[in-house]
């Protein structure tokens, strides 16, 4: 008698992955990266300890689709970090995966040569070697954790890390984020919903065991201790901002009730720009006013950056594609980049000495 088969009704192919230790030896961090890495996460984390009164920008293309325009975007970075490290911890924004709607390119992991051959092996790979020439560079990255199981590729070249509005309700990503190593910003739900990304804060800084993988690239029972930098994102949400001074008061009594730190991230693009990139100066010179008039919980914002202003679809002929501009969401360019971040600085030099973070 034949069993009927009852799994893997839906799957046409199985493909081989290499194991996180396999891409690790392909691509292994090196000194420098290394020292890059946890130098950011340590100046994150003294920021979000009210140590530091510096805020810490997460800025960079919405995606990552060609390396050589993102290394490009990397080193005029790492110049206006420089220029204004005073006032700002410059992180760049390294995207990797998309969530989507419904359909659409998913990402430089998986799909990195953008033509449908969804070679994730590859894509992983290619991933790691990007993030390991940025930190090369000296500039700390950060990035959106939207596969559970892609942190083992990469982790060790991340310095901040940042769960989605469609995600930070997910239980595994609370899971995850609670054992992984850099400082979290949850966002608020996609319909405004700020008790999502404070549930999920005080749910990442517990214990939690559940399902992974290994180095070797085994099921696992991954154990954690928790992570105790988890902190939220404010990015608007049903239908209207959410970053002026009201609701970030709204937040800070939120987060105290809760009984968690009061650290505020504002995101100037999704809904607190209305997805209009050239608002997003207009976001920043605010949230940087409220600062000035005494906000003291506002410790970092994010913006949506890349070369080149706007976006662009995905045409058939790759030759076509704009060089250094998004292929997801609109960004700023980056004159109007180092422009709005130059400004805040003029600002912040003049405020930060005398702002204090103490509770």
């Amino acid at each position: 008698m034949t069993v009927a088969q009852t799994e893997n009704l839906n799957i046409v192919a199985v493909d081989h992955m290499p194991s996180p230790e396999e891409i690790k030896a392909r691509v292994p961090i090196t000194d420098k990266a290394a020292a890059t890495v946890l130098e950011g996460r340590r100046a994150l984390q003294r920021i979000l300890d009210g140590e530091d009164n510096r805020l810490f920008v997460v800025v960079g293309p919405c995606s990552i689709h060609d390396p050589v325009a993102g290394i490009d975007y990397a080193r005029r970075l790492k110049g206006l970090s420089e220029e204004v490290a005073e006032t700002m911890l410059l992180v760049m924004r390294v995207y990797f995966e998309k969530p989507r709607t419904s359909t659409g390119w998913k990402g430089f992991i998986n799909d990195p040569y953008m033509d449908d051959s969804f070679r994730i092996d590859e894509g992983m790979a290619m991933a790691r070697q990007f993030l390991l020439d940025v930190c090369e560079l000296g500039l700390p990255t950060g990035t959106e954790a939207l596969d559970p199981i892609a942190p083992q590729y990469y982790g060790d070249l991340i310095s901040w890390t940042a769960i989605g509005a469609r995600t930070s309700e997910s239980q595994t990503h609370r899971e995850m984020s609670s054992g992984l190593s850099t400082p979290v910003g949850f966002k608020n739900a996609t319909d405004g919903d700020l008790d999502v990304a404070i549930n999920a804060i005080l749910s990442a800084s517990r214990p939690h065991s559940f399902l992974g993988i290994s180095g070797k690239g085994q099921s696992a029972i991954l154990r954690t201790g928790g992570n105790r930098y988890g902190h939220a994102v404010l990015r608007g949400g049903g239908g209207r901002p959410n970053y002026d001074s009201v609701s970030i008061s709204l937040a800070e009594q939120a987060l105290a009730k809760a009984g968690l730190p009061v650290n505020v991230v504002v995101d100037c693009s999704h809904a607190n720009s209305w997805k209009k990139p050239e608002f997003q100066p207009l976001v920043m010179k605010d949230v940087v006013n409220q600062i000035r008039e005494g906000n003291r919980s506002v410790v970092g914002t994010m913006i949506e950056s890349n070369i080149e202003p706007g976006n662009q679809s995905i045409p058939k002929d790759l030759t076509q594609l704009k060089y250094g501009c998004s292929v997801t969401d609109a960004c700023i360019g980056w004159d109007d980049t180092a422009t709005m971040i130059r400004n805040a600085h003029d600002v912040l030099r003049e405020v930060l000495p005398g702002r204090s973070r103490a509770a």
